[in-house]
């Protein structure tokens, strides 16, 4: 006798529980059609969970002891078979549960949206006028045309500038979509943060109807956001816009394009941790799909796919060369002035004209004080953070923890005096004021956003990634603190200062200066040519003899000494080179755990990640039958970190 039987997700963050279930489908349920959520009897746990649908079945053997369904929470199937195994094939790449991933994409129900769904949207239409304006966008691009019809990879170099008030990124991005709806294909572009969401939605609704474009934001609310995901699971294409999640909506896609992929916002900050880029290319060998990389910079990440010839290298046909300005070396000798002549002398020209950017590295004030007398950094005694004032004359305060020291005496010398050592972006627009009178001068940064300024002249002190986009490009760019950020203990800190500022330099007007203050070397030269794909294939040749990410994959090992001990031991099986681990050494911040960094060729990633995903389930089981005491994992995991601290 035979019986029908359901395979399910749990959605349950435990990792032994990361495996498919079987239970008995009962017949009063009727037809239970694959991806729809249900709800089950955990018997571990004598309770009720969640679970999706992943596969209906027959089994012949009606005498194995299985519990039954519980009830069928939805009709909706939100889980389609192509999300179940891009979710699966990405958890399993990063060591980590495929229901940590569909909780990212899947958003919570809504019944009364779901009962007001109709899926039979009709499939939108595309103007000619669109086509046409997009098709001469892709023209201005090498082989951008015929990637995007055979469903290839290519890294994009973008082309830099403003037109017609649009960033011309956006136009690209935008184009791509519009070919792609023009073809009957559905697109998923995925930016940072929520500025380049709305500036990209901008460039898609000069070109496409609303009903074609699906925004995909945490910003949402619930509704909106589960109607948004509802209209994924449709077959009429669209056009997806969103964060890092987006790179997981279930449409058919027919090409998934990432804006900036070096931007960390991009890293996903829950387990397991999976960047964008690296779902986008699991997808795009899945799926067969084209993918674009696009950006101002080239990651290393890309360029190692470019050398490899496993992307496209896509340029401009004709490029276009920011007028990016380096301090002389007359200039590099002064290092205590933080603004230098030239740079200066261009800026109060340009003001004349129209708005000038000036990038700083940090908000507030002054960040950071250091003792009068001896120079030692001041930092709070409660936790050790830097401190830093509010306005001049301000009562310092930690910001780390925020306390106040009224008091505060200096631990090398005993002085209680202290000294402004760095200007925040209100620091600078205070001292820039002083020096530049009659002219309205603007502070863009996370407590004062700015979205755009007119042409009006005006002086913007951004921090890096919060410039506002000014009407025409702004007359001149001064980039401050380069040297400041350069000396971030960061292993991709030349990548991430060249990208800032190539994002800052986009922003000019066509034959603007760009001034570069303080910075020679590698990143400098990089900036000013214009040739940032070089800057990434030298730092590659660099990182590769090392074993340093990208060349190599690391994995972050984290818990408790016997734990860390026998996750790492279970690699020694492995043929894995006899320098490949690194630790375990104790975490200052977390007493009494430990942790190790693993590195390991792309080839052998697919088993290490198995091997250290078994040993956090091993040690989790542990802990489920009472041999662990502690509510923290014994064991926790990350793959491909992007700043590991080697």
């Amino acid at each position: 006798m035979s019986r029908r039987i359901a395979r399910v997700l749990l959605d349950s963050p435990l990792p032994q529980l990361d495996r498919l279930f079987d239970y008995t489908l009962p017949e009063e349920l009727g037809d239970v059609p694959i991806g729809v959520r249900v709800r089950v009897p955990l018997r571990t746990a004598g309770r009720m969970v969640d679970a999706y649908v992943v596969e209906v079945a027959e089994e012949d053997d009606a005498e194995r002891p299985l519990s039954t369904v519980e009830a069928v929470v939805s009709t909706a199937a939100v889980l389609p078979e192509r999300l179940y195994r891009l979710a699966r094939r990405t958890a399993d790449r990063a060591a980590g549960s495929a229901s940590d991933i569909l909780r990212l994409v899947i958003p919570k129900r809504q019944v009364r949206v779901e009962k007001a769904w109709k899926a039979d949207a009709e499939a939108p239409s595309v103007t000619a006028d669109a086509i046409e304006r997009a098709d001469a966008v892709l023209a201005e691009y090498t082989d951008l045309d015929e990637l995007l019809g055979a469903g290839h990879r290519g890294a994009v170099e973008a082309i830099p500038g403003i037109r017609d008030g649009v960033l011309r990124w956006t136009e690209l991005l935008a184009a791509t979509a519009t070919r792609m709806l023009a073809s009957g294909r559905s697109t998923i572009l995925v930016v940072p943060d929520h500025r380049d969401l709305d500036r990209l939605l901008s460039a898609l609704d000069t070109l496409l109807p609303a009903e074609a474009i699906v925004r995909y934001d945490s910003r949402q609310s619930n509704p909106d956001r589960y109607r948004g995901f509802l209209r994924t699971l449709e077959d009429a294409p669209c056009v997806v816009v969103g964060n890092r999640s987006a790179v997981y909506a279930p449409v058919q896609a027919g090409l998934v394009a990432i804006w900036d992929d070096g931007d960390p916002l991009l890293g996903e900050q829950l387990a397991p941790y999976v960047h964008a880029r690296d779902a986008a290319l699991l997808r795009q060998e899945q799926e067969g799909s084209a993918l674009l990389l696009a950006g101002h910079t080239r990651t290393t990440d890309a360029e190692r796919l470019v050398a490899r010839g496993w992307m496209n290298d896509i340029h401009a046909t004709r490029r276009v060369l920011p007028k990016v300005v380096l301090s002389t070396p007359q200039e590099m000798e002064q290092p205590t002035q933080r603004v230098h002549s030239s740079a200066f002398a261009s800026a109060r020209r340009a003001t004349e004209e129209g708005p000038v950017l000036v990038q700083v590295s940090r908000p507030g004030f002054s960040p950071s004080l250091v003792c009068a007398d001896c120079r030692a950094p001041a930092r709070c005694v409660p936790c050790g953070g830097p401190l830093g004032a509010r306005h001049r004359g301000a009562v310092p305060v930690c910001g780390w923890c925020g306390r106040s020291a009224r008091a505060w005496t200096c631990p090398s010398c005993s002085s209680t005096k202290l000294r402004l050592a760095s200007s925040g972006s209100e620091r600078t627009a205070d001292e820039l004021g002083r020096a530049f009178p009659g002219v309205r001068v603007i502070i863009a940064d996370g407590a004062h956003p700015v979205e755009t300024v007119s042409d009006k002249p005006a002086l913007v002190v951004a921090t890096r990634g919060a410039e506002p986009v000014a009407d025409g490009g702004y007359r001149a760019v001064v980039l401050l603190d380069g040297s400041r950020m350069l000396q971030a203990p960061d292993l991709r800190v030349g990548e991430s200062c060249l990208r800032w500022w190539s994002n800052a330099a986009a922003l000019a007007a066509p034959g603007a200066p760009i001034h570069l203050v303080g910075v020679d070397g590698p990143v400098g030269r990089a900036l000013a040519t214009w040739n940032q794909a070089g800057y990434a294939r030298s730092e590659l040749a660099e990182r590769a003899p090392l074993h340093m990410p990208p060349a190599a994959r690391v994995a972050l090992v984290e818990g408790l000494p016997d734990s860390v001990d026998r996750a790492l031991a279970a690699l020694d099986e492995l043929p894995l080179p006899s320098d490949a681990i690194l630790g375990p050494v104790p975490i200052a911040t977390d007493e009494g755990r430990v942790r190790a960094l693993v590195r390991f060729g792309y080839a052998a990633g697919a088993t290490v990640a198995a091997t250290l995903r078994a040993a956090v389930v091993a040690e989790a089981v542990k802990r489920r039958r009472g041999r662990g005491q502690s509510n923290r994992s014994p064991l926790s995991l990350r793959l491909d970190i992007l700043d590991p601290e080697l």
